[in-house]
Formats: C-alpha cells, sequence, structure tokens
C-alpha cells in the first residue's frame, strides 16, 4: 500500500516508503509511536505486511531508476519533502517562535498551530480538530474550514471577468455591506449557482442581499474573516493559551483586503506570506537534508528574509 506521492515516489526510484506527513492523515499512525496503529489494523482486519516503514521528511531514497535516467538524460538524488501539502505549506510557515497561528490559504483553509505532542481528547474531536504529522515529528493541531472556495466559484460564475485583486477592491468600497453567512454551512460545499446559494441563504436568515458585485464580495469576505476569528477563539480555549499572531501562507495570502479583515476580526497580527509555502516546503525539506540550514528555525528565517512577508494590524 502507498499512497499517491509514495507511489511517485517508487515510480521515480524503484524504492517503496511511505512519509510520515501524509501517512498520518490516513488516521493509522499511532500519535504515540508515530508508526502504523498495528492494534488498529488487527481490529480492522487489515494486513500490516502491506504497509512499508515510514520515513520522515528529509530521509533519502537513492538516485533515479536507469530507465528514468535515461528519459530525462541525468540522474539525481531524490529526497522527501514533506509530501502533504499542508505539510510542506505549515514547515515554510516564516516564524521564528511558537507564538503564532497559521491559515493555510487557498481554495480551503487549514488553521492551527504547530506542536510536539497530539491532542486527542474528546473536546478536539468535537470540534472538528486533528494532528496531522509535521516535520520532525511535529503535530499539525487544525481544522479545515472554508477557504476561497466561495469567491472562485463566484468568478468563474461571472466568466472570470474580474481577476482576484479587482474583487477585492469592489469589497472593499461595500466594506460597509452589514449581511454575514456561515460559510462553512453545507449549501456553500457543491450548490449549482454560488452566488444563487448565498443570495438564497441571506434571504431566508432575513438578512440584507447583495445587490452588486461589490457587495456580494464583501460578504464572502468578511463571512470568512468571522469565521476565523470563531476558530482562533476555539484554538485558544482548547489550549489554554493566547496567541500573538497568525501567519497566512499559501495563494490566499495574496488577498490584502481578506488579511485586513482577519486582523480585524481575530484581534492578531496578520503576516501574509509567502504565497508558494507548498513549494518552498518541499524545497527547504531538501535543503535540510543538504545542510544548507542548521535546522528548521534557520530554514524559515531564510524564508522570511527572502519573501515580502507584509504585516496587517488590528484597526479594531
Amino acid at each position: 500500500m502507498l499512497m499517491i506521492p509514495d507511489y511517485f515516489h517508487f515510480l521515480l526510484t524503484g524504492k517503496k516508503a511511505q512519509e510520515y506527513t501524509n501517512a498520518t492523515t490516513g488516521q493509522l499512525v499511532n500519535p504515540v509511536t508515530k508508526d502504523w496503529d498495528y492494534a488498529l489494523l488487527d481490529k480492522l482486519g487489515i494486513k500490516k505486511e502491506i504497509f512499508q516503514k515510514i520515513s520522515l521528511p528529509k530521509t533519502s531514497l537513492g538516485k533515479l531508476r536507469r530507465e528514468i535516467q535515461e528519459e530525462v538524460g541525468f540522474d539525481c538524488e531524490i529526497v522527501l519533502p514533506a509530501t502533504h501539502d499542508t505539510g510542506s505549506a505549515v514547515l515554510a510557515v516564516p516564524a521564528s517562535d511558537d507564538d503564532y497561528l497559521y491559515i493555510s490559504s487557498g481554495t480551503w483553509s487549514l488553521i492551527g498551530i504547530e506542536r510536539m505532542e497530539a491532542d486527542c481528547r474528546e473536546e478536539s474531536r468535537l470540534a472538528n480538530f486533528t494532528n496531522e504529522g509535521g516535520y520532525d515529528y511535529r503535530f499539525r493541531y487544525l481544522k479545515n474550514i472554508m477557504g476561497l472556495w466561495m469567491i472562485q466559484s463566484v468568478r468563474h460564475e461571472l466568466e472570470d471577468k474580474y481577476s482576484f485583486a479587482e474583487l477585492c477592491a469592489m469589497a472593499s468600497k461595500s466594506s460597509s455591506f452589514p449581511s454575514i453567512v456561515d460559510v462553512n454551512a453545507q449549501v456553500f460545499l457543491a450548490p449549482d449557482n454560488m452566488t444563487q446559494a448565498i443570495k438564497d441563504y441571506l434571504k431566508e436568515a432575513g438578512q440584507k442581499v447583495p445587490e452588486t458585485i461589490g457587495e456580494l464580495a464583501a460578504c464572502i469576505y468578511n463571512s470568512l474573516a468571522v469565521s476565523y476569528g470563531s476558530a482562533v477563539k476555539e484554538i485558544e480555549t482548547l489550549t489554554g493559551r493566547s496567541f500573538k499572531r497568525i501567519h497566512i501562507v499559501g495563494g490566499g495570502s495574496n488577498a490584502d483586503y481578506l488579511n485586513q479583515l482577519t486582523a480585524d476580526y481575530t484581534g492578531k497580527d496578520v503576516c501574509a506570506g509567502p504565497s508558494e509555502a507548498t513549494a518552498l516546503g518541499n524545497i527547504l525539506a531538501q535543503m535540510l537534508k543538504a545542510d544548507v540550514f542548521e535546522d528548521i528555525i534557520e530554514a524559515r528565517k531564510c524564508v522570511y528574509d527572502s519573501f515580502g512577508v507584509r504585516v496587517f494590524h488590528s484597526r479594531i
């Protein structure tokens, strides 16, 4: 049994290995031993023999297979990154301490913290938090909530006539529009028409229905920021901690209007960027393997120094 990234590595090298961060998302890895949960596998009747040894990011799988070398005309070493995309994105969060939350922002938003021990309490489960593996046996304690899916859908319904920057600008001009939706409501997951779904939701809730593109975009962005604020409160309640700032990485970090709203609704400083965090996290794991950086702190400092991290302060 190989997960998709592991299968690609097998095709490149002929080596079968299962990478830690992605393996943990299958809920068959024991959060204490960091290995397959063999007792659980027995209870489920799954043959443990089909599972490969779990390997950490930075593990070298060796060189390309000869057939691949002949096809591409060169050879190189294949090093495991954090093969889960959010695992790589979080590795590239440009932070020098642990006094922060992160949002990996794209079509969906993954919001959480890094911790060295998993939180498997019933309270976490009921709040829909999970413990996904991170670099060097860290845990990504996070929940999956709505991201830019709603505004992406609306943009497509407008035949991609406007850029995301233009939609943000129109939303900013309509920032006083008061209506808010629950972005995590089932009706917004796969509607036939997102614009109509939002209008129907607001009409049924007795709220003002948007009449312009700017009002529609303002409703979406403000509603997203409200959901981020609720998630931050959940994390702080569950952990008993108060965090100073939020690092937003991924494509959604380019939406400065949403970044400012997030700072406003959470009361936290928001540090936005880099936008290509997943690709950078992949590269960082390989550079750490090559001893370009001494540790993850030095690697993240390089990300901070190399990319334009923008800071937004709460206006409330």
